[in-house]
């Protein structure tokens, strides 16, 4: 059964740090990029933008986060809390390839300056789309480069990890729509063969590129959260849909820092 895209909340879908070619316009509408397609989506379009099946696909508009919701809420006050907090969030179909790059860019760094090393990446090596949009750049198109190539989009030591990203996927040595349906400690210990490239990139890219929804990325947030809402718990007790309790929990935590005062 199609679940009603009121519960499919914008604004909590495209701000909560899994994305970055979302740009939140002046009128208050959203434009972005994703598998060389534009769309710029708003509370006043989204019915007619969402009955392409891409995009209802690339919002995971068939699955129903109502009944994960209550599911992951049952008998569990802090995680409730956390999903009452952002109930219109949902984990985007990213392409697994720019899911990868992204979470590379986003080591040590934070989501403007993530968004503008993106956005540079993209109009230095993506095709162009038009409306001055460019596609993201192919594993192929990258791993042709050097550092020098990069040094454009200022993104730093992250440079050289991109490069490793790109020879490895381009060459075949990782496949990652592979990774879709290996074990996860498999498809996670893969990724980490990518130079620069840790336990936290591997599991913001099997969740938020890969659909691995019982991906637990964990981060300084994250830790901080679960050892002081969740003391005890492994990411594993969460079920199948960890990634989703993950999202949850990690935008209310970032949200509410008062939870972590004098603790």
């Amino acid at each position: 059964m199609r679940e009603k895209t009121g519960s499919f909340d914008l604004a909590q879908t495209l701000d909560c740090g899994q994305c970055f070619r979302w740009e939140k316009q002046e009128d208050g509408s959203y434009t972005g990029v994703a598998s060389g397609r534009i769309l710029n989506i708003s509370e006043q379009n989204r019915e007619q933008a969402l009955d392409d099946p891409f995009w209802r696909n690339y919002f995971d508009l068939p699955l129903d986060y109502g009944k994960i919701r209550d599911d992951l809420s049952a008998g569990d006050a802090a995680l409730a809390q956390a999903a009452k907090y952002a109930p219109g969030m949902r984990i985007l179909n990213q392409e697994p390839w720019e899911a990868l790059c992204s979470f590379i860019f986003s080591q040590n760094n934070n989501i403007p300056r993530i968004k503008g090393i993106v956005s540079r990446f993209c109009a230095g090596f993506g095709e162009s789309i038009g409306e001055g949009y460019y596609a993201f750049p192919k594993a192929e198109r990258v791993a042709g480069l050097c550092e020098e190539d990069l040094a454009g989009i200022r993104s730093g030591f992250r440079a050289k990890y991109i490069l490793s990203a790109a020879r490895k996927v381009a060459q075949g040595e990782i496949d990652l729509e592979s990774l879709k349906t290996a074990p996860l400690a498999e498809a996670r210990d893969r990724l980490m063969t990518i130079h620069g490239v840790g336990p936290k990139v591997a599991d913001c890219t099997l969740l938020y590129g890969l659909h691995r929804l019982e991906a637990f990325p964990m981060d300084v947030w994250m830790k901080r959260a679960m050892r002081t809402l969740f003391p005890g718990r492994e990411p594993e007790s969460f079920g199948r849909y960890a990634g989703i309790a993950q999202q949850y929990i990690f935008h209310y935590s970032r949200n509410n820092p008062e939870l972590f005062e004098a603790r």
